[in-house]
C-alpha cells in the first residue's frame, strides 16, 4: 500500500475513533446540556454535531459517486436526540472507512464530482478527503470546547494514530471491535 493510501485510511480510522469518543462523552451530558446555547460557531452541541453529520453525508456521498448534494443538510438538524444522531454518525463513519479501504493511488488522484447548488465541483479525491478530515477535526474541536462548559469533561481526541498511543485507545478499540492489527492496515 502506498504511503498516501495508508495515511487516508489512518485518518478515516482516527475519525471513527474520535467520533466514538466524542459521542460517548456527549451521552453523559445532563438533561438540557445537549441543546443548551453556548459560545461557538454553531450555538449548541446538538447543532455542531448535526453539522458534522450532514457535511459527512454530503462529502461521503460524493466520494461514493452519489448526487445527494445540498439535500444532505435538509434539515440542518435531522435529529432532536443524541442517540439517533450518534447512530447516523456511526453509519456514515463506517461508509467512510469502507471507502478508504478501497482506495488506491490511482483513485486518490482521480476526480470526484461534488454536486453543489447549480454546479458540479470537481476535485481530486485526496484533496477532498483532506478537506473532509480537516472539517471534522475543526468542528469536533468546537464540541470539545463546548463540553468544557458542561458537566462532562471533554475527552482526549488525538491519541489514536501512533503505535505508542495503544494504551490510550484500548477501551475505544474494544467498543468498536477493532484490534491493533486493524490499525496497521
Amino acid at each position: 500500500m502506498s504511503p498516501a493510501v495508508r495515511i487516508m485510511r489512518k485518518l478515516a480510522q482516527n475519525n471513527r475513533l474520535a467520533n466514538h469518543r466524542l459521542h460517548a462523552a456527549c451521552a453523559r451530558l445532563a438533561p438540557g446540556e445537549f441543546e443548551a446555547t453556548r459560545t461557538s460557531f454553531f450555538p449548541t452541541i446538538k447543532a455542531t454535531l448535526s453539522h458534522i453529520l450532514t457535511v459527512d453525508w454530503f462529502y461521503v456521498d460524493a466520494l461514493e459517486g452519489g448526487t445527494l448534494g445540498p439535500k444532505a443538510w435538509d434539515p440542518e438538524e435531522p435529529f432532536d436526540e443524541l442517540a439517533p444522531l450518534t447512530a447516523a454518525q456511526v453509519a456514515v463513519d463506517e461508509r467512510l472507512l469502507a471507502f478508504a479501504g478501497t482506495l488506491t493511488e490511482a483513485r486518490l488522484i482521480a476526480e470526484t464530482r461534488v454536486h453543489r447548488t447549480g454546479r458540479i465541483q470537481v476535485e481530486r479525491t485526496d484533496d477532498l478527503l483532506l478537506h473532509l478530515f480537516m472539517h471534522q477535526t475543526h468542528h469536533r474541536g468546537q464540541v470539545h470546547a463546548m463540553l468544557s462548559g458542561s458537566s462532562v469533561p471533554p475527552p482526549q481526541l488525538d491519541e489514536f494514530i501512533t503505535a505508542s498511543d495503544f494504551r490510550d485507545r484500548i477501551d475505544d478499540m474494544a467498543a468498536l471491535g477493532w484490534s491493533e492489527a486493524d490499525l496497521s492496515r
